[in-house]
């Protein structure tokens, strides 16, 4: 059967391409960085004497290419491709999209650079240097021109909860990301402000940025897959405002028993369970990802179970009694792990699997590159983030034995990061695997002669009451 390719879809096929590769190569590249430090973790040996591939610098380098280099590209990506395929008609200023996404990318670049050099902030998730922030937020915004076109023209007036999603997290990150700059390097405030502002930051740059991406493909192809519409959407504009509103107010949860006032922690607190309201309804809208059948819905199915185990840990670690036990060690590595590689990630799996062969026109190169991917992936997942919480664990219990000296925390601890190791060996294998597969069903545009076998679904998303 032919492929389901829209005007949308052929018009603006190049600069969706460039944005998806751009992402992918910087996943590699993250996925390799994330290896090397792991490795140190459990042999500081390694590389000790090149001080631009220490420990600190390589974690740094690490998330900054992930965060920065893959999940902002492809998010991009597919926000633009769900909004442009909403609006009914071609995306518009696709040579912004173009300028916009290579001065992105030249800004991560500079930025990987300046952190191996010493330059890295030490702030969580905003390790950059200060110096590129602001071409990363003027090219972000460049690039989110059009997409925001798209949405203001659309034909239609009724708006999706897809709509909504990828309108967010194109509006709010330039938002964000302007303010931790003011106040952090513009002009920066002290003291333990700082640690406020910055955990706000890190917070935002998830529920704002990173989880609106991950939805709003989630809410675009689960329906679209099912051919059935998402039950109980009355309810989804009650989630998404939910999200908006009180997602960035959880970021105190990590100053637990910091030199903060207490109002901030016990906002947090609060602020954890009523996000608990946005994850029931995502849950309760998207249900149907579990039944039906496909690589893209395993994806997306297993990035929504992640969200919700994610939202139930933050919410239960905000509470002190809790908190205690889980910070200072590597807990805190497992929730982040869960959150963007877990969810976010795996949701523009799905959305990658479903969005390529509609723009290419092509269908996958390699069904088995695929499977391997599917299984790569996830076993690989679930053996990451297993093995940081049992490392938490012993490593909880040991810090709360004076009588055990820090050495011996180390060891106790290594048989689990041996684990976390070979977890990222397999993450890296499955990214390999999923770039050259990328490659190769792209280059297949060259092919005119040869048409996509894959049979599309055409239902929609049911409208806004």
């Amino acid at each position: 059967m032919k492929a389901e390719v829209t005007s949308t879809d052929s018009s603006s096929r190049h600069p969706l391409l460039f944005l998806l590769l751009s992402g992918l190569l910087w996943l590699v590249t993250s996925g390799a960085l994330a290896l090397l430090a792991t490795l140190q973790l459990h042999s500081p040996r390694i590389l000790a004497d090149c001080p631009i591939l220490t420990y600190g610098r390589v974690s740094a380098l690490a998330e900054t290419a992930f965060v920065y280099g893959w999940l902002a590209n492809a998010g991009l990506a597919l926000a633009l491709w769900i909004l442009g395929r909403l609006s009914g008609e071609p995306l518009r200023a696709q040579n912004w999209v173009l300028t916009g996404t290579l001065f992105w990318n030249l800004a991560v670049t500079g930025a990987l650079v300046g952190v191996a050099l010493g330059d890295a902030t030490g702030f969580p998730l905003l390790g950059l240097p200060g110096y590129v922030q602001l071409i990363l937020f003027l090219s972000y915004s460049a690039i989110a021109v059009s997409g925001l076109l798209a949405w203001s023209g659309r034909l239609r007036q009724v708006a999706y909860a897809s709509h909504w999603y990828a309108a967010a997290a194109l509006f709010l990150f330039p938002w964000i990301l302007s303010i931790a700059h003011v106040m952090l390097f513009s002009a920066p405030v002290r003291g333990v402000e700082q640690a406020i502002v910055a955990g706000w930051y890190a917070q935002c740059a998830w529920t704002l940025w990173l989880a609106p991406l991950g939805l709003s493909v989630a809410y675009y192809v689960v329906p679209k897959v099912t051919g059935k519409l998402l039950p109980s959407y009355e309810f989804a504009s009650l989630g998404f405002w939910c999200l908006i509103l009180v997602g960035g107010l959880t970021g105190g949860r990590h100053l637990l028993g910091g030199p903060v006032p207490a109002w901030i922690p016990s906002v947090a607190v609060v602020a954890c369970a009523l996000l608990l309201f946005h994850t029931f309804v995502v849950l309760l809208n998207l249900r149907g990802c579990f039944s039906g059948g496909g690589v893209a819905l395993k994806f997306i199915s297993f990035g929504i179970v992640a969200y919700v185990i994610g939202a139930l840990v933050d919410a239960l670690t905000s509470f002190h009694g809790v908190a205690v036990h889980t910070q200072f060690t590597y807990f805190d590595e497992a929730q982040k792990q869960l959150a963007l590689y877990g969810a976010a990630t795996t949701m523009l799996f799905g959305g990658i699997y479903y969005a390529l062969p509609r723009i290419t026109g092509k269908a996958w190169l390699s069904g088995g590159l695929v499977r391997a991917h599917l299984v790569l992936s996830l076993g690989g997942i679930l053996l990451l983030v297993a093995s940081l919480v049992m490392a938490s664990i012993i490593q909880s219990q040991d810090l709360s034995d004076p009588k055990v000296p820090f050495g011996d925390i180390a060891h106790h601890t290594h048989p689990w990061l041996l684990a976390a190791t070979a977890a990222q060996c397999v993450l890296l294998l499955g990214s390999l695997l999923f770039t050259l597969n990328f490659i190769g069903t792209a280059c297949r545009i060259l092919n005119v002669s040869q048409a996509a076998t894959f049979n599309p679904s055409s239902a929609m998303e049911a409208p806004t009451p």
